[in-house]
């Protein structure tokens, strides 16, 4: 009798302590101590890219296949981790999708022109900069638009949900009527049908449309900071460290600068490479 009820204690004392490991998240410092070796275990890295934006990420609707600077990226850090870098899956995000996914666990990182900011800092971990861009104005050749100072109250400013270039046109702007769309195509059209008198977000991304379309053009200097950082989960310390090393050892071997020379048209200065 004495041994059963000693059995019950311990079965009792017990309990709490197997709740807390079931109800412990991913993402924990746990969790994160053992993400690098899971990707790894599974063979191939799910990654998070845009299939909207031009130069970065760009889904073609003939072939199926997305092309960009950060596909490449991506491509980059698969063969780090497996010597392949088709062992890569690649899932459309937009900017306001891309954290909800990588939060859920759906994808492993986002690589998908995300500036790294403070309060994006809240909720997901950042590696180093991978990529300077600025925030800057994309109009239809002979606009009266021509810089940040041109945009009066009521002037119609096309950009995108979820993205820090939508925040920082209504501090610098107060007055100016801004209208959002879910990704780079939408905002882009909504332009180019008459919607919008001018679309912001980084000048890279515009560049990429006026590429697309010659009758618009980038004015104007950039009035912004833009650095892009891989996101991983919260407290993937392991992870980021090692996507950290990967960037590093990318641009001291020549394979940032191809990739940049490919999409960009001409090499990075140094800046970009610190």
């Amino acid at each position: 009798m004495l041994s059963y009820k000693r059995w019950l204690v311990g079965i009792v004392f017990l309990l709490p302590l197997l709740a807390l490991t079931g109800c412990q998240k991913k993402g924990s410092s746990t969790d994160a101590q053992n993400e690098l070796e899971m990707v790894k275990a599974r063979g191939k890295l799910i990654v998070g890219v845009k299939y909207d934006t031009n130069l970065f990420g760009l889904k073609d609707p003939a072939t199926g296949e997305v092309k960009g600077f950060d596909v490449d990226i991506a491509k980059a850090l698969a063969k780090k981790l497996f010597g392949d870098e088709n062992k890569v899956e690649l899932k459309s995000v937009v900017s306001k999708t891309r954290i909800p996914l990588l939060q859920q666990g759906d994808i492993d990182c986002i690589i998908a022109t995300m500036t790294i900011t403070p309060e994006r800092g809240k909720q997901v971990l950042f590696t180093d900069s991978y990529f300077d861009a600025g925030q800057s104005l994309l109009v239809k050749k002979g606009s009266p638009i021509k810089s940040l100072a041109d945009i009066k109250p009521g002037v119609r400013v096309v950009t995108v949900k979820g993205s820090t270039p939508a925040k920082r046109i209504r501090e610098k702007v107060p007055g100016a009527t801004v209208l959002e769309f879910d990704n780079y195509q939408d905002a882009f059209m909504a332009l180019k049908t008459g919607k919008g008198d001018v679309l912001t977000t980084d000048n890279v991304i515009l560049l990429g449309m006026s590429k697309q379309d010659p009758n618009y053009v980038v004015v104007g200097k950039n009035f912004s900071d833009e650095p892009y950082g891989i996101a991983v989960r919260k407290g993937e310390v392991e992870f980021a460290n090692y996507i950290n090393d990967f960037l590093k050892e990318i641009k001291s071997d020549g394979t940032y600068d191809a990739i940049y020379e490919k999409w960009l048209g001409a090499k990075p200065d140094s800046a970009a490479k610190e």
